[in-house]
C-alpha cells in the first residue's frame, strides 16, 4: 500500500506543478513582437558630418520613456521656435530634450578630458570636432593630461531655438560644478586646482536634421558666456 501512495502523491506533485507553470504564462502574458515601443525624444548627439548626416551611430543619448502631458509653450520667440521643432519633428519635448542635453553634455566633457577623439567625432559637428581634436593634440605634444570631474549640473536653459531649412537648432546654456586640473609629464598641476571645486558656465548649440531619419543631434558650435 505504501507503494501506491507515493505513486499517486508523485502524480499529484506533478499536477500541481502543471498548474502552477500554467498560471504563471497567464500572469506574465507573451512576447508577440508587436509591443508598442517607447520613443526617444532626444534621440543622441552624433554624425561626424554635422546634422544632415543620417548615418546612425553608437553613441545615443538614451532618455527614459514615460508618457507626458502635452507641453505648452509660452507665447514669446522662443516657445515659438520650439513648436516650429516640434511640427517638423513630432517626437521632440523640451524636457526629453534638455534630459538628453544633460547627458550629452557629461559624455563631451570626460571625452574631451581623455582624449577620446573616437567618442568625440560622434557627438560633434566636423568644425567642432576639429577644434577639439586640435585643443587634444596641443596637449599631447605638451606631455599634459587633463583630469575633470563633473561634480554636478546646478542648471540647464534653453536661451535660443531655430528652425531654417529643416534645421534645427537649440542653444542651452549650463552650469555645472567641476574639478579641473592640468597635469605634467611628472605629474605636477601646471593648471587648475585637483581639490577646488569651480562653477563654470558654458552654453552650446545643438542641431539636427529634422527632414531625415537620425535621430541624432549634434553639438555645432560652443561659446563662453559675455
Amino acid at each position: 500500500m505504501s507503494g501506491g501512495f507515493e505513486y499517486f502523491d508523485v502524480i499529484l506533485f506533478a499536477m500541481i506543478a502543471a498548474f502552477l507553470v500554467y498560471r504563471l504564462g497567464s500572469v506574465l502574458g507573451k512576447r508577440t513582437g508587436q509591443e508598442r515601443q517607447g520613443r526617444e525624444p532626444f534621440g543622441g548627439v552624433g554624425g561626424s558630418e554635422g546634422p544632415a548626416d543620417d548615418a546612425g551611430n553608437d553613441n545615443v543619448v538614451a532618455i527614459p520613456t514615460r508618457d507626458e502631458p502635452a507641453e505648452e509653450e509660452p507665447d514669446t520667440p522662443l516657445g515659438a521656435a520650439i513648436t516650429q521643432i516640434k511640427l517638423a519633428d513630432p517626437s521632440f519635448t523640451r524636457q526629453g530634450f534638455m534630459d538628453g542635453s544633460r547627458s550629452a553634455f557629461e559624455m563631451i566633457i570626460t571625452a574631451f578630458a581623455l582624449g577620446d577623439m573616437k567618442t568625440l567625432r560622434s557627438l560633434l559637428s566636423k568644425d567642432v570636432y576639429e577644434n577639439f581634436s586640435e585643443a587634444i593634440r596641443v596637449r599631447e605634444r605638451a606631455s599634459q593630461t587633463k583630469e575633470t570631474t563633473l561634480v554636478g549640473i546646478d542648471s540647464t536653459d534653453i536661451l535660443e531655438a531655430s528652425l531654417e531649412d529643416g534645421i534645427a537648432s537649440v542653444t542651452v546654456k549650463y552650469v555645472s560644478d567641476q574639478v579641473n586640473a592640468t597635469r605634467n609629464e611628472d605629474g605636477e598641476v601646471v593648471e587648475g586646482d585637483p581639490n577646488g571645486i569651480e562653477k563654470v558656465t558654458d552654453i552650446w548649440t545643438f542641431a539636427r536634421n529634422t527632414k531625415t531619419s537620425d535621430p541624432n543631434w549634434s553639438l555645432v558650435a560652443t561659446r563662453s558666456p559675455n
